[in-house]
């Protein structure tokens, strides 16, 4: 079976995701890279200083090997103090969206670019000054005295751009602590992955077919986070083995350690078995990943989840921020909209035979809005303006549904507002003004 376009996309995202959420495989390419060029460069130097054009050495290092040694020296020691420097408002950062926002916004942090472009700037300019560092020669009685002036030069263009980029990494930091940028960077890591999975059909949609007495459960081999599902592979296993595979977990979910993670038969009779059985399912097995944490590769609902988060930190007590949880709702309605807009997800996917090998589940519209909601709902009706919008999220909503299903969900979910709004301590007008959204958002689902 040919592999699709989308799978690549959504494997791209996964790879990425790994890469993108560590703070050192960027750092340590680059130590690399340095050192290597500054291993290569100096020779280059030795071959080329003689015959140098006027007008080019004027250009570059002019000085002695005591003094390249005290560039370089000077070059590398700034450097590693601008490394810690970096690295230490990395950590305040770090603290500060944790304890205001969520611990759940700590992965976008490390995940940042900037962070890793910033400390793989400093690191490849240190280990390149001290690599260029050791080829600096003294005169000798029989040896003449080497500088790698164009080595040295390029260390100094190194450090200006180094100062450059702390400018704007400074800059960069202080955006990123702002909430709305916080918010704004979770809404489009989720619309990124809800068009990974909207652009991913790993067979063509079919009618699911009946569940047998005889089918087998795989368990899961250990505790932590569903965080991916490679479809496309268990297509092509169902049609090599001639078996039908049912997810039993959604992406994102817990799981425990020797519970059901998915259940699989062979079509036809139920004592049909084989010796390759255990093989089989091992193959299987090996298209579910799991992690301790959730990662957004795959995962819609975690994207709403981080939002609710800061939402619901928000409200707390101790922060007492409504204003926050009233913009994190805009973006919740964004993304829910979205998720309302996508084609529903077939019962079942089946090979270029036409026959049903896959029969998938994730959360449902219902769950993405429940994750959304619930706890913004719960601690947030009593605030008025909190309240206000998550009428105007319903209404919002109420113009993107497209299935009955979905209707209904904004009906039950609009009579457990009002009910939680009527347990707060409001005024008459303040009642009238939700009375008038409510019904306003009726009137939207009725069009």
């Amino acid at each position: 079976m040919a592999t699709r376009p989308g799978a690549v996309r959504r494997r791209l995202a996964t790879i990425m995701d790994a890469v993108a959420s560590r703070l050192w495989p960027v750092p340590l390419a680059a130590v690399i890279g340095a050192v290597v060029i500054g291993v290569a460069l100096p020779e280059i130097d030795r071959a080329i200083d003689a015959s140098l054009a006027d007008g080019f050495a004027g250009l570059v290092f002019g000085g002695g090997p005591d003094a390249a040694r005290t560039v370089l020296s000077a070059i590398a020691g700034s450097l590693i103090t601008a490394t810690s420097l970096t690295f230490s408002l990395t950590v305040v950062a770090l603290q500060l969206a944790s304890s205001q926002a969520s611990p759940r916004l700590l992965r976008m942090f490390s995940a940042d670019g900037m962070v890793h472009g910033t400390l793989a700037m400093f690191l490849g300019t240190f280990a390149y000054a001290l690599t260029v560092l050791r080829t600096v020669e003294d005169g000798t009685d029989s040896a003449d005295p080497f500088v790698p002036r164009i080595s040295v030069t390029i260390a100094s263009v190194l450090t200006l751009a180094s100062v450059i980029v702390l400018v704007f990494f400074l800059a960069h930091l202080a955006r990123q602590l702002r909430v709305e940028t916080m918010l704004r960077d979770v809404h489009r890591e989720a619309s990124r992955t809800l068009a990974v999975l909207s652009d991913d059909h790993p067979g063509a949609a079919t009618l699911a077919p009946e569940l047998p007495d005889h089918r087998r459960r795989i368990f899961a081999s250990g505790s932590g986070f569903l965080t991916g599902v490679d479809r496309d592979r268990l297509v092509e296993i169902g049609a090599e083995e001639d078996v039908v595979v049912r997810e039993v977990r959604p992406v994102g979910s817990a799981v425990v350690e020797g519970t059901p993670l998915v259940e699989w038969w062979r079509r036809g009779y139920a004592d049909r078995t084989s010796r390759h059985d255990n093989d089989v399912e091992e193959r299987i097995a090996d298209c579910f990943g799991a992690a301790y944490e959730r990662t957004p590769a795959q995962d819609v609902g975690f994207g709403l989840r981080q939002l609710a988060d800061v939402a619901a930190k928000a409200l707390s007590p101790g922060v007492n921020d409504p204003t926050t949880a009233v913009h994190a709702l805009g973006h919740i309605a964004a993304l829910l909209g979205d998720v309302a807009a996508r084609a529903p997800r077939p019962a079942a996917y089946a090979d270029e035979a036409g026959v049903a090998r896959l029969l998938p589940v994730g959360d449902t519209f219902d769950d993405l809005v429940e994750v959304g909601l619930e706890q913004i709902r719960r601690y947030g009706a009593g605030d008025p303006d909190v309240a206000a919008r998550l009428f105007g999220l319903l209404d919002d909503l109420a113009w993107r549904v497209r299935t009955d299903e979905q209707r209904a969900t904004i009906m039950s979910q609009l009579g457990r507002l009002e009910a939680s709004v009527a347990d707060a301590s409001y005024d008459e007008v303040e009642r009238a003004r939700f009375a008038f959204l409510a019904e306003r958002v009726r009137a939207t689902l009725a069009v």
